[in-house]
């Protein structure tokens, strides 16, 4: 188990410049992941993928703003503005990403009752989307993440993917934070408490 494969996180145009839910500089990283990608025999593209009226949009919820927290059955929910909704340009990758030398693209977030921010579980922790079993399908013992954002989806898919027993590097050039009250300092130090290399 010592195939190392490139995990490419959300890279859509909502979470670019211009994007409903815009991570400052986020286009920055389609360059370096594009330049990773050929180094890897085995890529994954995630996406974002939320139906209408989702329970993670803040405008689902009477009287509620992007950025205000909710709590849900599974937990402390930040809501978002509307964004990743299929057919709608922002859910799109980002045009400039080369998507040819993905194995597999994983959809997440379509439950319409929770949300996910991991590659490889959603945000109640118990659903699996099936990336682990995947992987280790593939020989795969290592995970290298990139993408957006590094203080949720970045974050949460790299403490999953060392729960699942995979050896996980996150490759500071290709992520880029949403840093809602210092979380993308936190989402560091979280990381490297968990085991997390930085490169």
């Amino acid at each position: 188990m010592d195939r190392a494969a490139l995990i490419v996180i959300d890279v859509q145009n909502d979470f670019c410049p211009g994007g409903a839910l815009a991570v400052a500089d986020g286009d920055a990283v389609v360059p370096v992941i594009n330049r990773l990608m050929p180094l890897h025999s085995l890529v994954v593209l995630t996406q974002d993928w939320h139906p209408p009226r989702h329970a993670s949009f803040a405008s689902t919820h009477a009287g509620r703003r992007p950025f205000d927290e909710v709590e849900m059955p599974y937990g402390r929910q930040t809501l978002w503005p509307d964004h990743c909704v299929p057919g709608t340009p922002g859910a799109e990758f980002h045009p400039d990403l080369d998507t040819t030398r993905a194995a597999l693209v994983l959809r997440k977030g379509s439950n319409p009752a929770i949300d996910s921010y991991s590659a490889f579980f959603e945000n109640d922790r118990r659903t699996s989307t099936g990336l682990g079993a995947f992987l280790r399908a593939r020989d795969v013992g290592r995970v290298v993440l990139t993408g957006l954002a590094t203080d949720f989806c970045v974050l949460y898919s790299a403490l999953d993917a060392v729960t699942e027993g995979f050896h996980v590097t996150v490759i500071e050039d290709a992520v880029r934070g949403i840093d809602v009250n210092g979380s993308v300092a936190a989402a560091w130090t979280a990381m490297a408490t968990a085991g997390v290399t930085r490169a």
